[in-house]
């Protein structure tokens, strides 16, 4: 049966009144969406001082301890001094919190970088980015390009290498969980099983006392090391980078932060505007070059 031409057209008014009803029950809402999203995620996230941070008005920095020179200095992160307590403040000031502002927190160096929530808004704590340490966290961008050394007791066999392959035989050390264990274990590849300790500090006892031929750490605080702690200790080399990208340390974040972009802002913002590169010589001018080992 044929309709007439006005039914026809009342039927094909109402069955497009109920298709534009049923499209806009199903397409999102503008303001409704605005209302409910996060003050972390989108828009103006980044506005000083006014950050998504664990709390309101506060920045919450956190670090190992002890806090070992030359990146931190009397082991006081809060006093500004050292490189890393010098860049955390820079980073904190970028992003619009003053030094009354920031909140210091004590986490072991290995719990810094693992899988789970994080009680701070990031940390700082010569952690190395790495694309296995990102499944876990966020980095912000390298605050710092870096390389890994070996130290040993001076008049030894270890003092004496020129090479990666007169590493081969020796016993190293180094801090379990740190890019110079890793190094230790896929650069050297010795013929003895590296020895993990838990903080620099046994490292280096076991160094003195002859536990091991040498450690392995990075070279601003081999040089600190060979200067002021274990001064009958020798800087053997450094370690070329491996892979075309230098090897860097970054600030963690919870992974997924809402902070991870305005971070690296601010990182990227004090590298451009030479605030890194003098925070670098004020702190780490006694890092200059050492012998690569090849």
């Amino acid at each position: 049966m044929h309709l007439a031409p006005r039914a026809l057209r009342r039927a094909a008014v109402v069955a497009t009144t109920a298709l534009l009803a049923t499209a806009l029950g199903c397409a999102p809402q503008p303001e409704e969406k605005a209302a409910g999203t996060p003050s972390g995620s989108a828009g103006n996230t980044c506005a000083k001082g006014e950050l998504a941070t664990k709390t309101s008005g506060k920045l919450t920095i956190a670090t190992d301890e002890p806090a070992y020179e030359p990146w931190f200095k009397d082991d006081k992160p809060a006093n500004g001094e050292g490189f890393e307590s010098a860049v955390a403040y820079a980073v904190a000031e970028q992003l619009g919190y003053d030094k009354s502002a920031v909140v210091w927190q004590s986490v072991p160096f290995n719990k810094a970088f693992a899988p789970g929530e994080k009680t701070f808004d990031f940390n700082i704590n010569q952690v190395s980015i790495s694309d296995e340490r990102k499944k876990a966290v966020d980095f912000s961008s390298g605050y710092y390009d870096v390389r890994q050394a070996v130290i040993a007791l001076k008049g030894t066999k270890a003092a004496e290498a020129k090479s990666v392959a007169d590493l081969k035989g020796l016993k190293l050390g180094a801090q379990v969980g740190t890019t110079s264990l890793g190094y230790i274990d896929d650069v050297v590849k010795p013929t003895r099983q590296a020895a993990a300790y838990a903080k620099n500090d046994q490292a280096k006892s076991a160094l003195k006392n002859g536990q091991v031929d040498a450690v392995v750490v990075d070279l601003p605080t081999a040089f600190y090391i060979t200067a002021a702690e274990v001064t009958d200790a020798t800087i053997v080399g450094q370690f070329e980078n491996q892979g075309g990208t230098p090897e860097q340390f970054g600030l963690v974040l919870d992974k997924g932060s809402a902070l991870t972009a305005c971070v690296s802002d601010a990182v990227d913002a004090l590298r451009e505007d030479g605030t890194l590169g003098k925070l670098e010589q004020q702190w780490l001018s006694d890092a200059v070059d050492a012998p690569v080992l090849k």
